[in-house]
């Protein structure tokens, strides 16, 4: 799904992710998106922050509510401060105006194949993954990008909260700078910036710890970056 007010932009983007091999649905008002949703759904989407008939980000947030569907935004090279709110609101990328289709398309195919929930990643060696791990009652299942509570529910992770997520895990107990986890996660972005990783964990203590502002798996350390206290547990939901 495309929600940009500009018809040249929806129509070439439409167009080109078409003609490579995709279902593409246009629309110029966040209205005309949230009635479409009502009965459809869609695997993407890309969303601009400027729209006539609401602001981008309240439908970005309204949209985060019930979906964990990935979002890439569409911001003006200006507006850094929209980008990162975006990011606290659960996008998973943006792209800055102006774009090429090409660029749109490589961070299209990238997300969707990052949140395939059939995707298997290597290991950090090259080797075979760990399906499982697990801290402080959590359970991460990389087969399937799944957060288990200790009570046994799922939670919800964008594409870069569960990429962060898991390159926490596989350097459990170790701490790691911000470019350490802009390395190991991939976490995609058009300037990457250390704040990117401190919004998602901020999002990620939202749903992890007990008290996000006393946090006791996440923690930050100072003058270095963050850690995942824990233990691993491969193959043990639900386990310390």
């Amino acid at each position: 799904m495309i929600v940009d007010d500009d018809p040249g932009i929806c129509g070439l983007l439409s167009d080109y992710l078409e003609d490579q091999g995709f279902r593409v649905r246009g629309f110029p008002t966040c209205a005309e998106a949230r009635e479409y949703l009502r009965s459809g759904e869609v695997d993407l989407l890309v969303l601009d922050l400027k729209l006539p008939d609401e602001n981008g980000l309240v439908f970005l947030q309204k949209f985060r509510k019930s979906t964990e569907t990935p979002v890439i935004m569409l911001t003006g090279v200006s507006d850094e401060a929209d980008r990162i709110v975006g990011l606290e609101l659960g996008a998973d990328d943006y792209v800055t105006k102006p774009f090429s289709p090409r660029e749109l398309l490589a961070r299209v195919r990238a997300i969707l194949r990052r949140s395939s929930p059939d995707a298997q990643p290597p290991g950090p060696d090259g080797g075979s993954i760990q399906e499982e791990y697990g801290f402080n009652g959590w359970t991460l299942k990389i087969i399937g990008r799944k957060l288990i509570s200790p009570g046994g529910t799922e939670t919800g992770l964008s594409n870069n909260e569960f990429n962060l997520l898991h390159a926490l895990c596989q350097n459990m107990n170790v701490p790691m700078s911000r470019q350490e986890l802009i390395d190991f996660s991939r976490v995609s972005g058009d300037e990457i910036f250390d704040r990117s990783i401190d919004v998602l964990v901020y999002r990620l203590r939202q749903k992890i710890e007990p008290d996000p502002a006393v946090p006791v798996a996440l923690k930050t350390v100072r003058n270095v970056g963050y850690v995942l206290c824990g233990e691993q547990v491969p193959g043990a939901a639900g386990r310390n």
